[in-house]
């Protein structure tokens, strides 16, 4: 008998344990850029907050609407701010990472469809581990949005022209 219940808490312990980890990075605020005729290009921003023990370190993202989503940053280039891929996105552990117009984000390279404002975007993005986090981003209008938390501040101003992707 103290076998069969050290079995059952065992079976129970691993499957907290399952959902404690399917449940440690949680995105708020996740919005994606509007695209207009003709452009290849548009991003997503978010805020990302790691509920674990651990840091969280994200190496890809996936999605239907672009055929190559991946994790960019800005850098200071000679006094040019310049975006560039990055192989990867370190959330803390107990901490945030906001990633805005200016800074850390997701680009979404090759679209395949227009991104039309009151749309919605499915992200994955994935940790080095392998485990999946669905995002779900609403498709704005930067240019009149300006329902982000203070945290994002404002969207205003970031333009993606010129950038060579």
């Amino acid at each position: 008998m103290k076998q069969l219940i050290s079995a059952c808490l065992l079976v129970c312990a691993n499957l907290a344990g399952a959902y404690a980890s399917a449940q440690t990075l949680e995105a708020t605020d996740a919005i994606a850029r509007a695209s207009i005729p003709g452009a290849p290009n548009s991003a997503a921003f978010m805020t990302l907050s790691n509920t674990s023990a651990s840091d969280i370190s994200l190496v890809s993202v996936k999605s239907d609407v672009a055929k190559r989503p991946e994790l960019h940053g800005h850098i200071n280039d000679n006094g040019v701010m310049r975006m560039r891929q990055r192989e990867s996105i370190v959330i803390p552990a107990g901490g945030q990472v906001v990633l805005k117009p200016g800074g850390l984000h997701v680009m979404l390279l090759g679209l395949t469809d227009r991104l039309m404002p009151g749309g919605q975007v499915q992200l994955t993005l994935i940790d080095e581990a392998g485990q999946e986090y669905p995002v779900t981003a609403e498709v704005v209008d930067m240019r009149q949005h300006t329902g982000v938390s203070s945290k994002q501040g404002a969207m205003k101003g970031h333009n993606m022209k010129g950038h060579n992707h």
